[in-house]
């Protein structure tokens, strides 16, 4: 493991254990070259996922980038951090087990809404503003008579 500091290879590890919802081993490590020490998560993946984006361009499915998003949808939200961590495994679990390879990142922002709605309305809207791309104070007021409306909410664009 290289260190995120000094870029040396020459790491130890000095303390490994679970996470707390045991999905990863928790790894404390020390760098021989700088002295430093620093925390690495490893966690079981069982395919290497490719995003295919609305362009048709495919990249890396990158877990990061999906906590990311998270934390922006959620920044300042009362939200329990191990909550947000198993929604987070949900989500990499149904796209592992969806038999291909390739998911279109439609799949995963509608995976994200579906979590968000359960967990915190406020975030649902934020990730609802990028995922659905407003442009104007009035797609807000649209989307949020959808959700409050009679037939429910929608995940699919009009």
């Amino acid at each position: 493991m290289r260190c995120p500091f000094c870029q040396n290879e020459d790491t130890q590890v000095k303390d490994s254990r679970p996470s707390e919802d045991k999905a990863a081993i928790r790894r404390r490590r020390y760098c021989a070259g700088c002295g430093a020490r620093f925390t690495t998560f490893e966690r079981v993946q069982l395919r290497e996922l490719v995003v295919v984006k609305k362009t048709g361009r495919k990249v890396p499915f990158e877990r990061e980038k999906l906590e990311r998003s998270l934390d922006i949808a959620l920044r300042k939200r009362p939200v329990d951090p191990g909550q947000v961590e198993r929604m987070i495994n949900g989500i990499v679990r149904r796209l592992e087990s969806m038999g291909d390879n390739e998911i279109e990142s439609d799949q995963i922002g509608h995976l994200v809404m579906e979590g968000l709605d359960s967990l915190d309305q406020v975030a649902y809207v934020r990730y609802a503003s990028v995922y659905r791309n407003f442009r104007e104070a009035s797609d807000f007021e649209k989307f949020l008579g959808k959700m409050s409306g009679p037939e429910g909410r929608e995940f699919e664009d009009d």
